[in-house]
């Protein structure tokens, strides 16, 4: 009887570390959940609201323009901002009238409400141009007027990225794949 006990918690032990390695492996190479503060990606992101990011496509490709990224700003090495990726590396972005253009064409940002204008910030400032520099990424969060970003400390590398939102799950209601706009340019 003690024998088939021992061999029971045994089995029981050998599921348990099981469980317990697969869940690191998915949290430190594949996946973890983020919980958006502050409200710099509202309307699409509320404070609160929780995300899977995940961190295996930026080892297989470059970030888009449009993707929502996790990342280590430079101005806080505690906290992690979420922004979205609108300028690439080698593009000319400007930011004219309060909207965003780059290598002087209009960028349309469906996920921005139409009645929010851009305006420049102390590193970008309004009616000049800025070439990002290889391997650099301009983010902005999609509140404009709410939001600390590239407009502020300058373009991230994407050594800085931890993570590309992927699905957001908590609330409920907000339950869904993170949505990229596509774009022609």
């Amino acid at each position: 009887m003690v024998k088939r006990l021992g061999a029971f918690f045994l089995d029981i032990l050998e599921v348990v570390v099981f469980a317990v390695g697969i869940f690191f492996f998915i949290y430190l190479l594949i996946m973890r959940p983020h919980k958006i503060s502050g409200q710099s990606m509202m309307p699409n992101f509320n404070d609160g609201e929780f995300l899977l990011t995940e961190k295996v496509t930026y080892y297989t490709r470059d970030p888009k323009r449009g993707d929502v990224v996790v990342f280590m700003p430079p101005v806080s090495d505690t906290d992690e901002f979420i922004k979205r990726v609108v300028g690439l590396p080698e593009e000319r972005i400007m930011i004219k009238g309060g909207r965003v253009f780059i290598n002087g064409i209009l960028l349309p940002e469906s996920y921005i409400d139409t009645g929010v204008l851009t305006g420049g910030g102390p590193f970008l400032s309004d009616n000049k141009e800025y070439m990002i520099p290889e391997d650099q990424y301009f983010v902005m969060g999609d509140n404009r007027p709410n939001s600390s970003d590239s407009r502020y400390w300058g373009p991230i590398t994407k050594k800085v990225m931890t993570g590309r939102a992927w699905v957001s799950y908590w609330p409920i209601s907000s339950l869904g794949v993170v949505q990229i706009p596509g774009y022609d340019f």
